[in-house]
C-alpha cells in the first residue's frame, strides 16, 4: 500500500503514524495511508513557515503569480484523475468531484491573477505638502484548517489567495480527506514553491489543529468545520490577538412563493437539498412553501427524490453518492428518528444496500413540520430536508430569518416585487432566485452572516481583506 507524507520545509516527511484513506462507497477500497502528524511535526512546520517568510514576503509577484498558475494549470490538465480521486475519497458522483477539481484549478488561476493585481491608493493629507500612501502587506504565517466536504476546492480557495499575497501557510486538511489536500501539496512542491512556504500536516483535529491555534507563529488562521469547534477557536483567537476567518453551519431556506414555476422550484429543492448528499453547509434543508402551491410542491418533491439513484459514486447512474463515513451516517439516521419523534411524516430515509458494502443512505423529505422543531433548527448535513408549510410571503420571509444561521437563502417566484424585496430582508450572506441555496461561483465573495460565518468573506477579490493587512504611511519632503 502506497504511503504519503507530510510535506514540511520542502521536504516530505512521516512521524512514524500512519492512516488508511477508505472509499466510503466501498469499505474495501483502501485509497492510500497517509501520515499523521504529530505535535512536534506541526511546530517544525511552523517553524519553517516563519523561516520563510521574511523573504516570500517581498518576493517577486510574478513568481508568485507563476507558482499558482502552474498549479491551476496541472489540476486543470488532470481534473479527471483528481475527480476520481475526490470520488473515491469523499463519496460525491464522478461528475460533481471532476467539477470540484475543475473549480480548483480555476481558483488557483484566478488568484495567480490576483498576484499581479495587488495595488494601494495615494493620498493628499489635510496637512500642506505631506503625502499618505496607503498599502498592503501580508498578513504573515497563516494557519489553514478545511474540511471533509470540499476536499480540493475549499483549501484552493484559502490556499491559492494566502500564497498570492505574500504569506505563508501550514495546511491542515481534515483527517478524512487527505488525499486531495496531498494532491496540492505535490503540485505546489513540482511548481517550485520554496522550502517552508507552503506546509501540509495532516492528522487529528486535536494535536494538529489546537498545535496550530495555539502557536505564537501563526498569525491569523482560516477555519472551514463546525459551530462548535469554530466558536472554540475564535475564544482563544481572540485571546492571543490572532487574525480569524471562520466559515461554518448553514440551516438554509428556499422559500417557494404561489406563483412559482413548479419545474423550476422542485429542481432548485432537489439539487440543493440532496446533491453531494447533502453534505454542504449550502444544502437547502428548509423547504419554506405558501399554502397555495405546497400540496403540489409536496407531491412533487416526493416523487423526484424517490427516483434519485443512490449508488457508488464512480457508477455513471449515481446521482447521489455515499455518506461520507459511519459517524455522519448515524447522525443523519438519528435525526431521521427524531424527525418522527417530532411527529413529522418521514418519505425515505432508510438504510440502503448496494453492491459494495458503503454508506448508502435513501434521501429523507420529513413533511408537516413546524420551523420549532429540532430537525430545523440544527444542521443535518445529510440527504434530507424539512418542507414547512406558510400562509404567505411575509410568513415565509420570517420563518426564513428565525433561525441562528445566515449563510444562504433561496426563494422561487416569478414575482419582481417579492424576489427584490426577499433579497433586501434575507438576512443571510447570499441570496439565490430561483435558483439552488448551493452553488457559488469562484470569483466573488463567499459567506455568511450570524452563527455561519465571521470574519471577512472568502473567494474573490474580497479575499485580499483576510489575508493582508493595510499600512498607512505619511510622507514629507
Amino acid at each position: 500500500m502506497e504511503k504519503f507524507q507530510n510535506l514540511i520545509a520542502g521536504e516530505w516527511t512521516d512521524s512514524g503514524e500512519f492512516q488508511s484513506n477508505v472509499n466510503p462507497s466501498d469499505l474495501s477500497d483502501v485509497i492510500g495511508e497517509y501520515a499523521r502528524a504529530d505535535a512536534k511535526a506541526a511546530g517544525l512546520a511552523m517553524e519553517a513557515a516563519a523561516t520563510a517568510f521574511p523573504s516570500w514576503s517581498i518576493s517577486s509577484i510574478q513568481q508568485r503569480a507563476d507558482i499558482l498558475d502552474k498549479v491551476g494549470t496541472a489540476i486543470l490538465a488532470r481534473k479527471e484523475e483528481f475527480g476520481r480521486l475526490l470520488a473515491r475519497e469523499e463519496g460525491k458522483t464522478l461528475p460533481e468531484a471532476v467539477g470540484e477539481a475543475g473549480r480548483a484549478g480555476q481558483i488557483f488561476k484566478y488568484f495567480a491573477g490576483e498576484a499581479l493585481r495587488i495595488h494601494g491608493e495615494k493620498m493628499s493629507s489635510v496637512r500642506p505638502g505631506v503625502e499618505v500612501e496607503i498599502t498592503r502587506e501580508p498578513v504573515g504565517v497563516v494557519g489553514i484548517i478545511t474540511p471533509w466536504n470540499f476536499p480540493i476546492a475549499i483549501p484552493a480557495w484559502k490556499i491559492a489567495p494566502a500564497l498570492a499575497f505574500g504569506n505563508c501557510v501550514v495546511f491542515k486538511p481534515a483527517d478524512l480527506v487527505p488525499g486531495c489536500a496531498w494532491a496540492i501539496a505535490d503540485l505546489l512542491h513540482q511548481a517550485g514553491i520554496p522550502k517552508g512556504v507552503f506546509n501540509l500536516v495532516m492528522g487529528r483535529g486535536s494535536v494538529v489543529g489546537e498545535a496550530i491555534v495555539e502557536s505564537p507563529r501563526i498569525h491569523a488562521i482560516s477555519f472551514t468545520g463546525s459551530v462548535a469547534t469554530g466558536r472554540k477557536i475564535a475564544v482563544r483567537c481572540a485571546e492571543l490577538g490572532k487574525k480569524l476567518q471562520l466559515e461554518m453551519g448553514g440551516k438554509n431556506p428556499l422559500v417557494v412563493l404561489d406563483d412559482a414555476d413548479l419545474t423550476v422550484a422542485v429542481n432548485a429543492a432537489v439539487n440543493g437539498a440532496y446533491f453531494s448528499t447533502g453534505q454542504r453547509c449550502t444544502a437547502s434543508s428548509r423547504l419554506v412553501v405558501t399554502a397555495g402551491i405546497h400540496d403540489a410542491f409536496t407531491e412533487a418533491m416526493k416523487e423526484a427524490a424517490a427516483k434519485l439513484v443512490v449508488g457508488h459514486a464512480l457508477n455513471p447512474e449515481t446521482q447521489i453518492g455515499p455518506v461520507v463515513d459511519d459517524s455522519q451516517l448515524r447522525q443523519d439516521l438519528y435525526y431521521t428518528d427524531l424527525a418522527r419523534q417530532e411527529n413529522a411524516e418521514v418519505a425515505g430515509g432508510r438504510l440502503l444496500a448496494r453492491e459494495t458494502k458503503g454508506f448508502y443512505l435513501e434521501p429523507a423529505l420529513f413533511l408537516n413540520t413546524t420551523n420549532a422543531m429540532r430537525i430545523n433548527r440544527e444542521e443535518i448535513f445529510g440527504p434530507s430536508a424539512s418542507v414547512i408549510r406558510v400562509k404567505d410571503y411575509e410568513e415565509a420571509l420570517a420563518v426564513a430569518n428565525d433561525t441562528e444561521f445566515g449563510l444562504c437563502a433561496g426563494i422561487c417566484t416569478q414575482s419582481l416585487k417579492y424576489a427584490s424585496h426577499f433579497q433586501r430582508h434575507a438576512e443571510a450572506g447570499m441570496v439565490m432566485v430561483n435558483l439552488p441555496t448551493a452553488g457559488v461561483d469562484y470569483h466573488v465573495p463567499f459567506g455568511g452572516r450570524k452563527a455561519s460565518s465571521y470574519g471577512p468573506r472568502e473567494q474573490g477579490g474580497y479575499a485580499r481583506e483576510f489575508y493582508t493587512t493595510v499600512k498607512t504611511t505619511y510622507l514629507a519632503p
